[in-house]
């Protein structure tokens, strides 16, 4: 009866805590129009483009909750589908386009992880070149082993000279990692706007779309992104923190952040046409 009744206590401390996001949800699309005015550069309406994503999937979902079981199957379905559905978003598809024709979300969800992987090879390369560097410092390999042994103990002088390589890479790392998702991002879009896997690799024409965006404001729009995101996976957390039902309410949630990242990343595609 005790744990009952601290269960329901639990349960009910998280409603207080759901109830103060949507709380601060409600309240920061009161304020929507200062927000828009802080926010509002080259040309770029950041404030409007993030309500028009959250509209987009509202109208995507709410009242077609067989549409969002079908989302919650793509995404069971370790993603892939989930992955093709978000192309249909890139080219600009509006409204929403119907969980339709589930070869071809699957087989453009596996080109889509594809060209990811691809961009993400140069980051990968310095990450694991980095970390093996650092345990061969470390360690004194391949020193010890051209010596014939394998030194496996620790001293402070290999600590320093494994520190260097280390925090070198990572930084290197970091500097890779970022370009690589500046261009990656509208390489993908392109992808989806003309079905050629070739054109996620366009530099040439990845950079003019960026040009006409403007640098300032691509970097700009991406950095509200992720910050929007961190506030949205802290919202999940908690929801996800409920016994139980956590893991289903994060389960079913996952769609919807992914179509509102989609629809605000195409979005941002767009401004370089407008």
């Amino acid at each position: 009866m005790a744990s009952h009744q601290n269960y329901h206590g639990l349960w009910f401390c998280k409603k207080r805590e759901i109830y103060l996001l949507f709380l601060i949800v409600y309240r920061s699309s009161v304020n929507l129009n200062v927000v828009n005015s802080l926010i509002k550069v080259n040309g770029m309406d950041i404030g409007t483009m993030l309500g028009d994503s959250f509209e987009y999937t509202k109208e995507a979902i709410v009242g077609k909750w067989m549409q969002w079981l079908l989302l919650v199957i793509a995404t069971i379905l370790l993603c892939i589908p989930l992955l093709g559905y978000s192309l249909k978003v890139f080219r600009g598809e509006k409204p929403a386009p119907e969980i339709t024709g589930w070869g071809t979300l699957f087989t453009d969800g596996i080109k889509y992880v594809i060209v990811a992987l691809i961009w993400a090879i140069p980051a990968l390369i310095i990450f694991f070149v980095t970390i093996s560097a650092g345990i061969m410092a470390l360690f004194g390999y391949p020193a010890a082993m051209y010596a014939g042994s394998m030194t496996l103990s620790v001293d402070p002088a290999s600590v320093m000279r494994a520190i260097v390589p280390i925090l070198f890479g990572l930084i290197l790392f970091l500097i890779v990692a970022i370009i690589t998702f500046l261009f990656a991002t509208i390489g993908i879009i392109r992808f989806a706007r003309t079905g050629s896997m070739g054109e996620a690799f366009n530099f040439r024409e990845i950079s003019v779309t960026i040009g006409k965006i403007g640098w300032g404001s691509y970097i700009l729009s991406l950095v509200v992104l992720i910050v929007v995101m961190i506030i949205i996976e802290i919202g999940s957390s908690i929801l996800g923190s409920i016994p139980v039902l956590g893991i289903i309410i994060e389960l079913v949630l996952i769609a919807p952040i992914t179509l509102f990242e989609s629809r605000y990343l195409c979005q941002v595609y767009d401004a370089a046409s407008g």
